[in-house]
Parts: C-alpha cells; structure tokens; sequence
C-alpha cells in the first residue's frame, strides 16, 4: 500500500517577507568581511535578517572559513571533506574588524572542521580571545559544534572565557537523523550543553529549534523540556526556510501565534529568555540585546 506523498505549502506566507538588504551599514560590513576574506554565517546561510541586523551594526561571523565538513540538510553552507586549511591570521582579522564595528555583543559561529585533529578547538578560542583583547568590554556569544562530544575541546572553549556558549539542537529526537548530518545525534547535543553548563555554571547557554521539517507540537514541548533539563538559559525558535531545491522541503509554515505560545510556554519552564518568532534565528538581534542586558545587570 502506497503512501500519499507529503503536502508541500504552496509559497511564503505574508509575515515571513522582508525587505531587500542595503544600506551604508550593509555595504560597509559586505566590503569589510571580503576583504579580509571573513566569512559571516549571515550570507553563507541566506538569513533573511541580513539587512535589518547589518543596517543596526550587528554581525555573526563564521569562523574557520565557509567550508563545512558536514552535510546538515537543512544548511545552506558549502560541504567537503577536507576544506582548505585554516587561515592563521583570522583571530587578528577578526579582531581588528570587530573592533572598527564599535560593538557592545558579537556573535561567533563556526563550521565543522572533523577533518582537523582538535576539530578547530583552539583556533576558536583564539579568535575569542584575541577579540577580547581588542575589544575588553565586548560581549562575545560562540555559537560551536559538537565537537563529537570530546569535554577536552569544549573545555578549550570554557577556558576562553566567552560570555555566553551556544550551542544548536537544531531540531526534534524523532526528526535528528533527517535533518542533521550523521555525526551530529540529539543526545550528544544535549550532553554537550550539559557539559557547558556544569562545567562553567556561573556562564550561559543557549540553544535553538528550527520548525517546519514536520515536528509535532508535543515533540517541540519535549526537546524544549531537555533543553530546560540541560541547563540552557536562552532558547531561540524560528522558522526553517528551505535554501535550495536540494535541501528539505518545508512542510509547515508556523503561524506567528503559535510560535507566540511557545515562548510562553519556554518561559514557564524556566527559560530566563526565548525569542520565538517566524524569522527569529539563533543569532537574532533581540534575543541579544535582552542577553546583553542580562549580563551587565541592566535588565
């Protein structure tokens, strides 16, 4: 007995349009990142808040190049088995560039690198502290891999001292071996925030769900619940957009309301912030404002 194929919506929804990037700001950090042949995960992963995050100062760069040795299916960065090595004038370029930004809160994010033998542990951690020695009052998120499970490099990470660790769930248990690549496993994740948070438990953590890959509203409660039991401090959930015709298919497109309950419902877990919303990201601007507010006691 055949199965009827799945339903694919039809086009976007009105809520999730936005305006064609530009601007003085836009151009500047374009111009800036090329350059210095800086990669910012905002251009390698089509986010569609580019314009509005880059227009307000704001960037996440992507550390390690633009080359990632695994193949999420739902990520719209390049993919091979062995990128090109890593560029060992990054932590000063970045540094420097950040710098020039006048910036209160940066996010860093990064590639997978399994081919390297500490999979590019500490060449993060130079790149957070020299960013930190450039800029002494910036805030610095890292948003890092797995790193396999391995507590030696995450605690590489810990000993950097950034102001809060992130790192991405991605999706539902029931969804994982779907959409992540086969390295990556839902409990691995889970122990890595874990790990994060008991191991730095004065530090935050956050993580981030994606919907719209055909999750149902119990399994979102589920994972939010273990995100809660691993510790995490801040959640962002947002909508999962398709970036090519070879990645997967959206089944859904989640209403503004219901990501609206959702963040009401991460909050009476306990979550101390979740931003949810259609075009929300795991680095989204107001979850970062509120974070930094958190941190320097202004909130």
């Amino acid at each position: 007995m055949r199965t009827a194929p799945v339903k694919q919506p039809a086009k976007k929804p009105p809520w999730l349009k936005v305006p064609f990037p530009g601007g003085e700001h836009y151009s500047w950090i374009k111009n800036q990142s090329s350059r210095l042949n800086l990669s910012t995960v905002c251009e390698e992963a089509n986010c569609p808040n580019i314009g509005e995050c880059w227009n307000s100062g704001t960037a996440t760069f992507m550390l390690m190049g633009d080359t990632c040795t695994r193949g999420c299916r739902f990520c719209a960065v390049k993919s091979a088995k062995y990128p090109s090595a890593l560029d060992t004038d990054e932590p000063s370029k970045l540094a420097g560039t950040i710098q020039k930004m006048d910036l209160n809160y940066v996010v860093l994010t990064t590639v997978n690198r399994d081919d390297l033998k500490d999979q590019g542990a500490s060449h993060i951690a130079r790149c957070i502290k020299a960013t930190q020695r450039s800029s002494p009052r910036l805030l610095i998120e890292i948003l890092m891999p797995d790193f396999r499970g391995k507590n030696e490099l995450l605690k590489k990470i810990i000993d950097a001292s950034p102001s809060v660790m992130a790192h991405n769930l991605e999706t539902v248990r029931r969804l994982t071996s779907k959409v992540r690549d086969y390295r990556a496993d839902y409990d691995q994740s889970l122990e890595v925030l874990r790990f994060l948070k008991t191991n730095c438990p004065k530090g935050y953590t956050k993580s981030s769900l994606m919907l719209g890959l055909g999750e149902t509203r119990n399994e979102i409660i589920t994972a939010m619940e273990d995100l809660r039991d691993a510790g995490v401090d801040f959640l962002t959930i947002g909508q999962y957009l398709q970036p090519t015709s070879k990645h997967l298919k959206v089944i859904k497109f989640i209403h503004p309301e219901e990501f609206k309950e959702l963040s009401h419902i991460g909050e009476k877990m306990g979550f101390d912030y979740v931003a949810s919303g259609p075009l929300v990201r795991s680095s989204y601007k107001s979850a970062e404002f509120y974070i930094e507010r958190k941190i320097r006691g202004t909130e």
